[in-house]
């Protein structure tokens, strides 16, 4: 079966289109243009902004004039993350889709589901000429997964709507009504290359195989966290070894928002001790498999022999980088006393990447429901690094969504959903960020949730959407729409 063999068609049918089309975060140039063809196919009124954002506007069905402007509102970028050894150009190629029994995956990479199925239900109700509902205003914002950047330049009176409707969750029969903010911390460390010694053992240690994820979703499952499994062994090295200890290269994870599944270092021992250090790798492994064999059971740690390298990152550096990062916290920091089973505040150790011009720079991210525990997380991290004599900024960061359990939305919300499923659906807060926050300042009377299909392994190649619950999304939010009460 293929994709477009999937009901509803015509949800599946721009799904696809949408997967076909190049988007990678800050790089939406194709996607925007493939969004204004689109519009101007349908004969749909559109609109951009200075960064990039686009509204469309669709006049209320027959009937349903006296309604209020609802807005439903998706990002256009995904994250692009892939399997070592998968070749694909997210600046070029069209993403893969794999139809899975009751599941749909990508080849090897990020499907994209978030938040491509948004984008994808958005355009099926601007298309179609047989859905009951008000005015209508499809906003899609541009870098939602590295900075939020397109809802934080969205300027008042950009769109007109006093509902907003986010069709950016990932769990089918939730409704969320609020969601963390967050902040971003970076670290970087200015090293001295140093000569190396001929008589020295070079090693390459990669971790890989780790589940990953979204770093608001899913920090509460106690993932492994690819730098801080690999840090612990260099750790053990540093100490054992102390200055006969030699670190060239640390480099684990990729984007803030992602708990890292990948990360390698190259070091070096003298060679008498090379078998010393693969004995302590073999107590290793099976120290970390048992502390995480039931969450990560395809976790691999493997150590190589390296070429000698021409130059060493200097001692008094990568002695501070390793014990900082020791001491970096990462996961999670604080529980709700509102909501049951809410996480509150976390932290991501993101990555550690080598950098030109002799810098390691280090990526965390951190998130709460609470505004004031979000930067004291944050003075945590930035106090551990700044000991270690490292360079400390702060991205600007971006605010919660407070929940509103008197929202009029959500009472229509649950209402439709009991009504089409017989269930009553999950009311939630999320920690994850979503937009809605940052839409709050520039339109504080917005009445908005936020609702969407099945999708797991967000972030990661392992992301898949479940195909049922697509169409049970695609009838809430229908349904919802056509018993938006009339304007009073």
């Amino acid at each position: 079966m293929k994709i477009t063999d999937l009901k509803p068609t015509i949800v599946w049918k721009f799904f696809h289109q949408v997967t076909q089309v190049p988007r990678p975060s800050k790089k939406e140039g194709k996607m925007i243009e493939f969004l204004e063809s689109f519009a101007k196919e349908y004969k749909i009124a559109i609109k951009k902004d200075e960064a990039g954002n686009l509204l469309m506007s669709k006049p209320a069905t027959p009937g349903m004039e006296d309604r209020p402007v609802v807005v439903l509102q998706s990002h256009m970028d995904m994250v692009c993350e892939k399997n070592n050894g998968t070749k694909h150009d997210f600046d070029n190629d069209p993403i893969e889709t794999i139809v899975d029994g009751e599941w749909l995956r990508a080849n090897g990479t990020t499907l994209g589901a978030d938040n491509g199925i948004g984008v994808a239900a958005e355009l099926a109700l601007l298309a179609s000429d047989d859905i009951q509902h008000g005015p209508i205003e499809c906003l899609f914002t541009v870098d939602e997964e590295t900075g939020l950047t397109g809802a934080k330049a969205l300027k008042e009176g950009f769109m007109t709507g006093d509902i907003l409707l986010n069709l950016d969750s990932e769990d089918e029969g939730e409704i969320f009504m609020g969601c963390a903010g967050g902040k971003d911390t970076q670290a970087v460390f200015h090293y001295e290359p140093r000569d190396t010694n001929p008589n020295m053992q070079y090693f390459k240690i990669e971790v890989k195989g780790l589940n990953g994820g979204h770093s608001g979703g899913e920090i509460h499952k106690g993932l492994g966290n690819a730098n801080k499994i690999l840090n612990r062994f260099l750790y053990l090295m540093q100490n054992t070894y102390q200055e006969d200890f030699f670190l060239f290269e640390f480099n684990g994870g990729n984007l803030r928002n992602a708990i890292p599944r990948e990360a390698s270092a190259v070091f070096s021992v003298p060679e008498h001790y090379k078998h010393d250090v693969r004995t302590a790798l073999n107590v290793f492994i099976a120290e970390i498999e048992d502390e995480l064999h039931k969450i990560e059971p395809d976790l691999s740690i493997l150590l190589e022999t390296e070429p000698r390298r021409d130059w060493a990152i200097d001692p008094s550096t990568a002695y501070r980088l390793i014990t900082s990062l020791y001491a970096c916290p990462h996961g999670v920091y604080a529980m709700s006393h509102d909501i049951p089973g809410l996480v509150e505040t976390s932290t991501n150790l993101a990555s550690v990447k080598m950098k030109p011009e002799n810098t390691i720079r280090i990526e965390t991210s951190q998130r709460s429901s609470i505004l004031s525990s979000r930067d004291d997380v944050a003075n945590t991290v930035r106090a551990v690094f700044t000991l270690a004599g490292a360079q400390v900024t702060w991205g600007d960061g971006y605010p919660g969504w407070k929940p509103n359990p008197d929202s009029e939305i959500l009472k229509v919300a649950e209402e439709s959903y009991k009504r089409l499923f017989g269930v009553d659906a999950k009311v939630k807060a999320i920690h994850a960020g979503l937009e809605c926050g940052l839409f709050l300042d520039k339109y504080p009377a917005l009445d908005m949730i936020s609702f969407g299909p099945t999708l797991t392994g967000v972030h990661s190649p392992d992301e898949r959407m479940h195909i049922p619950s697509v169409d049970k999304f695609w009838k809430h939010l229908l349904d919802v729409l056509a018993h938006i009460p009339a304007k009073n």
